[in-house]
C-alpha cells in the first residue's frame, strides 16, 4: 500500500510515517501544504492519501479542498481525512454522498494503533470509515423523524455502528452478539424506514442518512 501524508503538525507527520512503516507500508511521501500533496499525489500515484482537515495558509478548509481536487485527478484514491474536531458539515457530505474509499477520523484516534489501521485498510479496500464520535455529535444533534421514532434503542445502536461503514460482523462482535441477531435488526431498521428490497438505492446509507439529513438542515 503507498501513501501520501499531507499534515502541518510536524511530530503527527512525522509520528504517522513511523507507525505505517513499522506496519510495512509504503509513506512514499509526507507533506505540509496541499500544492506539494497534490504534486506527491500526481507523481507517485498512491493507493491512499492521509490528509489533515485544516492546513496552511488560512488553516480553514485547504485539506478538504485538496483531498477534492486529488479524488478528481485520481478517482481510485482512497481518502482518509483527519480533524481535530467535528467538522459536521463535511461529515455529513461524506455519508451523504455514499461514496467508496473515504474515512474521517478524529486524531485522537490515531493514538488507538489497531482502531487507525483498522480504518485505514477499511478505506484502502473501498470502504467507509467514519468516527464513532463523529456519529455519536452528529446523532445527537438529530431530531428523528416518524420512521426513525419506530426504531428500538438496540436497533439505533445498530444503525450508528452502521454510519461508521462497519459491516455486519463487525457490528456482532461491537455488542456481543451474533451475526444473525444483527441481521434481524437491520432487517427490522429497513422495515420500519420503509426501505425495500426492490428499491434502486443502497438501503444502509439512505438508513443512515434518515438520522444524518435532519441535522444538516438544523446545522
Amino acid at each position: 500500500m503507498r501513501i501520501v501524508i499531507a499534515e502541518d503538525d510536524p511530530l503527527l507527520r512525522e509520528g504517522l510515517a513511523l507507525l505505517l512503516r513499522a506496519e510495512g507500508l509504503d509513506v512514499v511521501a509526507k507533506t505540509e501544504r496541499p500544492e506539494p500533496f497534490l504534486e506527491a499525489v500526481d507523481e507517485h500515484k498512491p493507493d491512499v492519501a492521509i490528509v489533515d482537515v485544516r492546513m496552511p495558509p488560512t488553516h480553514t478548509d485547504e485539506g478538504i479542498r485538496a483531498a477534492v481536487e486529488a479524488r478528481r485527478r485520481r478517482p481510485d484514491l482512497a481518502v482518509l481525512v483527519l480533524s481535530a474536531y467535528v467538522e459536521q458539515a463535511f461529515a455529513t457530505e461524506l455519508l451523504s454522498a455514499g461514496a467508496s474509499g473515504l474515512g474521517y477520523l478524529l486524531k485522537e484516534r490515531v493514538g488507538r494503533v489497531e482502531q487507525f489501521l483498522e480504518a485505514l485498510h477499511r478505506v484502502a479496500d473501498g470502504g467507509t470509515a467514519v468516527d464513532p464520535e463523529v456519529v455519536a455529535q452528529l446523532l445527537t444533534r438529530t431530531r428523528p423523524d416518524a420512521g426513525l421514532d419506530r426504531l428500538s434503542a438496540r436497533e439505533q445502536e445498530v444503525l450508528a455502528i452502521m454510519a461508521e461503514g462497519l459491516g455486519n460482523g463487525a457490528i456482532a462482535e461491537r455488542l456481543f452478539v451474533t451475526e444473525g441477531a444483527v441481521h434481524k435488526h437491520i432487517r427490522s431498521i429497513f422495515q420500519k424506514l420503509d426501505l425495500n428490497p426492490s428499491d434502486s438505492v443502497d438501503r444502509r446509507v439512505t438508513a443512515v442518512l434518515r438520522y444524518l439529513e435532519d441535522s444538516r438542515r438544523r446545522s
